[in-house]
């Protein structure tokens, strides 16, 4: 393998409701309610002992149906052009997602969850707990997004990233 060149092999898939890009929640807090299972490969089952006493996880994903990038995008929760790093567009030079849901039960290779906002069929990469005290810092600021945040609630995906 090449030292600049970094392989991932999935271990499972993302199923939701979501058939295509266009109309997904932009982030899973616009994804209240909404249901998924992450269907795990089996030779991975192992690695979900304990799993079950979290709330919630982190999936780490690829952003499959995403070509191409720009290193300045207008994102979906704003009108000005931004610099692609101060935004979670997914049309990004390493195709690479997450997002925070809740974990309702894991059944064998099946992690059913709530609050997603993944497309159906998405390669899942990896899986790891959230845990309030590592994840979500007492003081932090979010920039542009100060007077916008809590728009993602209810908005969804469009064809800008197509």
């Amino acid at each position: 393998m090449n030292r600049k060149e970094i392989k991932y092999t999935p271990i499972g898939t993302i199923h939701s409701p979501f058939k295509n890009k266009n109309g997904v929640p932009i982030q899973p807090s616009g994804a209240k309610g909404i249901k998924g299972i992450v269907e795990l490969n089996k030779k991975y089952v192992s690695g979900l002992k304990d799993l079950d006493g979290f709330s919630h996880i982190i999936l780490i994903y690829h952003f499959h149906l995403s070509k191409g990038y720009d290193l300045e995008v207008t994102p979906f929760l704003d009108k000005n052009s931004r610099g692609l790093f101060a935004t979670r567009a997914p049309k990004r030079p390493n195709a690479i997602g997450l997002s925070v849901v809740k974990l309702l039960k894991i059944k064998s290779s099946k992690l059913y969850v709530e609050n997603i906002d993944v497309v159906d069929g998405t390669p899942l990469l990896d899986i790891k707990p959230y845990v309030k005290e590592f994840d979500s810092p007492s003081k932090s600021k979010i920039g542009w997004l100060k007077n916008s945040a809590h728009k993602s609630k209810n908005l969804k995906s469009d064809s800008r990233f197509t």
